[in-house]
């Protein structure tokens, strides 16, 4: 419709008296009923219902919606429950995203026609109504929608898959123009794939709920923070915005691609056929040519790059003419560099221009297929709408959808018991296999982690060794009194102690000295009395590096007292000889 396009002409020309941005963008009809459908989802479930809603529904809702905004009278059939909540939902959609339908520029447009240059009104609401409700007939279609001359090489694709790549296309530029366009953002996030499906959308959608922002400016600002912060300023680990790290990171980087693409190049013409270039290449990779989304691909970057160079041509035409013309985003004054602040502005007049063709172009003829959730597979395993994009995954209450047979079968089938592989012949490097786990009885048997050996083949137990020297010593002193009587005390209990002592093993020299004979026996030389110290310093010295270096340090027996330092101080002062006193006990003795 020429006359729809003159009212959204004189909006974007004096939109910058009414709106705060001069990059808002338009909802066509397509567009505005895909919201319709999110806005009746997100009501249902304020109310307890699931994120879903039916067909049905959507297009009585829509009929009320236009008729409501357009001031005409209301249909005869019942008002939906929760219009009003509806309604308050589809308003907040479009002001979040910095958007506005073309209702809204209808009303605008009274506001700011010139009286002198512009018509009064091309457009009336009942057209309005009839061009947004489908009721129009194909010759109707704007200039934009027809394809040019179409090449005889070029291969079939069905308008289904055709009209989802167009969309996708559009999405990005959308975006280099309004960041704050959530419904493009969900278009384009995972196309092509990056791994960031469903959850990954939702996670960016609670994201922005939380900081109030735009899902474009969560995602940017996560992925900035996560390259160019520091210790204090990184996400947190927690944040699980982490786990699609990559996939974010990659879509960022194409927007960042794109946008210097568009700083670069002064010509409109030729900065938007290296955008629709890029922008395919990227769709395009890892396709055949025989695919129909290559296909679709090509085809829309054709048309596309003929249309900027045709509105790239209009516009000079205007600008020489009257000068007047679409003047987007005026720089701000506070601009540090002016040159970078003007850079692709004629781009980005271009670009809107063919948004706003894009915005007037009717209503989809099958309207089951725009608000299905099967959709074209643009990238992924399966299609994804953009209902079930907003729909959260839900984690499970217990209360499965599944039928009863089939979750009593997937329980049957955990419950069988896996068969056991065959132990195959093991080589010469068996050891190194891992072994399988034990048995639940073999595992019973030990109920607590202490009782479980540490070791499979452990170290027999040694016998300490007595000292050869301290068996000399004793030798010495029997030799000496071979003229004592058999039946003398000391020797019985000298007797008995050196039988203990190798059951109680090496302690400390004090310790092998007491145990070397009875407090008060007077029978040691001088001699004996030397090779006792050095026996003691031997001793000790062995007890300090753990006996010899080729043994291992033996643990000390629990069943060993230790004797208090006093006590043994006292032991040790009785034993110590004065010069002289065994040679006069072995007189006497004698």
């Amino acid at each position: 419709m020429d006359r729809l396009k003159v009212m959204i002409k004189v909006f974007r020309r004096e939109c910058h008296r009414v709106l705060r941005s001069e990059r808002t963008t338009i909802y066509g009809a397509d567009e505005m009923l895909m919201l319709l459908q999110l806005a009746m989802a997100e009501v249902n479930k304020q109310h307890g219902a699931e994120f879903k809603v039916a067909l049905s529904d959507v297009l009585m809702a829509w009929k009320h919606l236009l008729l409501d905004k357009l001031h005409l009278p209301p249909p005869n059939f019942a008002r939906l429950e929760n219009y009003d909540l509806i309604l308050k939902a589809y308003e907040s959609f479009l002001k979040r995203s910095n958007t506005v339908d073309l209702v809204d520029i209808l009303f605008m447009y009274k506001q700011l026609r010139l009286v002198d240059l512009d018509p009064e009104e091309p457009v009336s609401p009942i057209q309005l109504f009839e061009f947004l409700s489908g009721n129009v007939e194909v010759s109707e279609l704007p200039d934009s929608s027809v394809p040019s001359t179409p090449s005889s090489k070029s291969r079939s694709c069905s308008p289904q898959v055709k009209t989802a790549v167009r969309r996708v296309f559009c999405s990005y530029l959308n975006l280099l123009v309004n960041t704050k366009n959530d419904l493009a953002l969900a278009l384009t996030l995972d196309v092509p794939s990056r791994a960031l499906g469903r959850q990954a959308f939702t996670d960016v959608k609670h994201a922005a709920q939380n900081n109030n922002t735009s899902l474009f400016l969560a995602v940017t600002s996560f992925v900035r923070a996560v390259q160019l912060g520091g210790k204090g300023y990184a996400p947190a680990e927690s944040d699980p915005l982490r786990k699609h790290v990559k996939g974010l990171s990659d879509f960022v980087q194409f927007l960042d691609n794109l946008e210097e693409i568009l700083g670069e190049i002064p010509d409109p013409s030729v900065c938007g056929a290296r955008l629709v270039a890029a922008i395919r290449a990227a769709l395009v990779k890892g396709r055949s040519s025989e695919d129909a989304v290559y296909a679709a691909a090509e085809e829309t970057t054709k048309e596309l790059k003929e249309r900027i160079c045709q509105l790239h041509q209009i516009q000079k035409q205007t600008a020489n003419g009257s000068g007047t013309g679409i003047s987007p985003a005026r720089p701000k004054a506070y601009a540090v560099n002016h040159a970078t602040a003007y850079g692709g502005r004629d781009t980005v007049k271009v670009l809107m221009a063919l948004l706003d063709e894009e915005a007037s172009a009717p209503l989809c003829q099958n309207k089951a297929d725009l608000l299905s959730e099967d959709q074209p597979v643009l990238s992924g395993a399966e299609g994804t709408s953009v209902l079930m994009l907003f729909r959260s995954p839900e984690v499970s209450t217990g209360c499965s959808p599944e039928p009863l047979r089939n979750r009593v079968q997937s329980r049957l089938d955990l419950l069988k018991p896996k068969p056991k592989d065959i132990r195959v012949i093991r080589s010469q490097f068996a050891c190194t296999y891992k072994d399988e786990e034990l048995p639940l009885n073999r595992v019973l048997e030990f109920p607590s982690t202490s009782q479980v050996p540490t070791c499979v083949h452990p170290a027999p137990k040694t016998i300490p060794a007595v000292d050869e020297e301290e068996c000399s010593l004793d030798l010495e002193e029997d030799a000496t009194t071979a003229k004592s009587t058999s039946g003398c005390p000391n020797r019985e209990q000298r007797g008995v102690q050196r039988g203990a002592a190798p059951a109680l093993g090496q302690r400390s020299g004090n310790a092998q000295n007491r145990s070397s004979g009875p407090a008060g026996n007077g029978k040691k030389t001088g001699k004996l009395q030397t090779q006792s110290k050095s026996n003691k310093r031997k001793q000790v010295d062995l007890d300090q590096h753990g006996g010899s270096e080729n043994e291992p340090p033996q643990k000390k027996q629990p069943a060993a007292v230790k004797m208090p330092a006093k006590a043994v101080g006292k032991a040790s002062s009785k034993k110590k000889l004065i010069a002289g006193q065994g040679k006069l006990t072995s007189f006497f003795r004698v």
